[in-house]
């Protein structure tokens, strides 16, 4: 259904039962629903939020409007596990309560303290004039999942910003706790602004200055910024909407890139010999990706597998979006890798020698090798006439392509059907994680990803190879009990 502004931002207990009982049915009905990605049981799922390590687990929250797949009066919900890969919800939500997030609590992320989680957020307000005043907020949320709201503004919205100004990321560097969030000057230029803890305490921050990271003011909006550290390297993850094609060049309505430096100064908020830029992931849908330095060091991330301002097939049935497997995040020969946590080998349930199959259950990875100087073509999500999505792996030609406009049913055709990259010739592994609509693939172990959705037909569920030749395993997957 079409919504109106003022559905958008009903408040929740004014939605009948009866409405939510119907798209929760309608939802079921769907022949996409993932069998190991986070889904919502009706309604859109947005930006992953509040990703950590809190009393014994690790928790992640995803931004959600229950009542359609539409962007509206935005609550986080709750999820925790212990593997980084069973994901369960717990019922805690964050919902948009009180006079500083009155419409919307809009995205951020967490950071344990003391018997405590710091959830650190935009609360989304609009006054009379629907005018919006954005306002960097906190609740706490106790080991029974109690959530406490703060009662007042951590950051305001700055005078040198438009109200485009939201996303805050906090950090630990060095003992000291930081705080990087995204925004949009007045030239309507996208900036990142740096605030440090006064005395380490997360109730009182100070503005530092504009991160200096060889920003080239070509992008209106930054949003989604994190700050991670790897080697002692940081690692600037965002997504700078509208940045000119000539700076980098990308398919997707909005990107979500990276840089990397050498060293971090605090004090003056520079980030010391910044990379070019680069791809985060060279598929399809790709966003809002939330990082984090674990409490061991790792560096971890999860992505929404979706983007703003695109409709999907499954709207019909009430919702939109899921997450990305978790990944961690590392650096080889200055380059980032990104790869599933090691426990999504316990999803295997069986090993097969790959070879074409006419029908799979469409949940299922492949870990397959291409010899240097050769090509493989490959149908995933096949049907008879071997249609899907086509990969192909040409180290020959130092490329990967991946084209899903024979996959289904199609959408978001004003970005194109195809996206690659760039390989080296030589012996490639990729690694290709299938969930009914999803698809998640890594070429030589993350240094390239490809990631997005599908929508596939009822009788596209094989594997098929056009030309070339491929070795490897098939494992079938199983999740488990799904509740989400």
């Amino acid at each position: 259904m079409a919504f109106t502004t003022e559905e958008r931002y009903r408040a929740y207990a004014d939605w009948p039962a009866d409405y939510i009982d119907k798209i929760t049915q309608n939802t079921k009905h769907s022949p996409w629903r993932t069998n190991f990605h986070i889904e919502t049981p009706h309604g859109l799922l947005n930006d992953p939020n509040g990703f950590s390590y809190f009393n014994g687990k690790w928790t992640l929250f995803y931004q959600y409007f229950p009542f359609g797949a539409a962007h509206g009066l935005k609550s986080w919900v709750h999820t925790e596990s212990t593997d980084l890969v069973h994901f369960e919800p717990t019922g805690t939500m964050v919902y948009p309560d009180t006079p500083l997030d009155s419409h919307g609590a809009y995205s951020g992320s967490a950071m344990q303290f003391g018997d405590k989680l710091f959830l650190f957020y935009t609360g989304n307000v609009r006054d009379e004039n629907w005018i919006r005043h954005p306002y960097q907020i906190g609740a706490l949320m106790d080991t029974k999942g109690e959530i406490q709201k703060i009662d007042h503004i951590l950051i305001d919205q700055p005078d040198d910003t438009t109200d485009h100004f939201r996303d805050p990321q906090i950090f630990n560097f060095k003992g000291d706790y930081y705080a990087i969030v995204g925004g949009q000057n007045l030239d309507k230029k996208g900036i990142i602004k740096l605030y440090k803890a006064v005395d380490n305490d997360y109730l009182n921050w100070e503005y530092v200055a504009d991160l200096d990271f060889a920003n080239n003011l070509t992008a209106y909006m930054m949003e989604c910024p994190n700050l991670v550290f790897i080697d002692e390297k940081p690692i600037l993850l965002y997504c700078p909407q509208g940045l000119d094609k000539s700076v980098l060049d990308y398919d997707n309505i909005y990107p979500n890139l990276y840089k990397i430096a050498q060293s971090f100064d605090p004090e003056t908020a520079i980030m010391v010999d910044p990379s070019p830029l680069q791809q985060l992931d060279y598929g399809f849908e790709c966003y809002a990706t939330q990082a984090f330095n674990a409490p061991d060091g790792r560096a971890l991330s999860v992505s929404w597998l979706a983007l703003p301002d695109v409709e999907y097939p499954t709207d019909r049935y009430d919702y939109q979006g899921c997450l990305s497997l978790v990944k961690e995040l590392t650096l080889q020969d200055g380059k980032l890798y990104q790869y599933p946590v090691e426990a999504i080998t316990s999803l295997r349930t069986d090993s097969q020698i790959f070879a074409p199959k006419v029908a799979t259950n469409n949940c299922y990875e492949l870990e397959l090798t291409v010899e240097a100087d050769s090509k493989i073509d490959l149908v995933l999500f096949a049907d008879a006439n071997k249609k899907g999505l086509k990969l192909s792996i040409d180290p020959a030609n130092g490329q990967v392509t991946l084209d899903r406009k024979d996959c289904g049913e199609a959408f978001a055709l004003d970005f194109g059907t195809e996206r690659h990259c760039q390989i080296a010739n030589q012996v490639t592994i990729a690694n290709i994680f299938i969930d009914k609509s999803v698809f998640e693939i890594f070429i030589n172990k993350g240094e390239k990803v490809f990631s997005g959705r599908v929508f596939p037909h009822q009788d596209q569920t094989g594997i098929a190879v056009l030309a070339g030749q491929v070795t490897g395993n098939y494992y079938s997957l199983d999740y488990g009990r799904k509740t989400h």
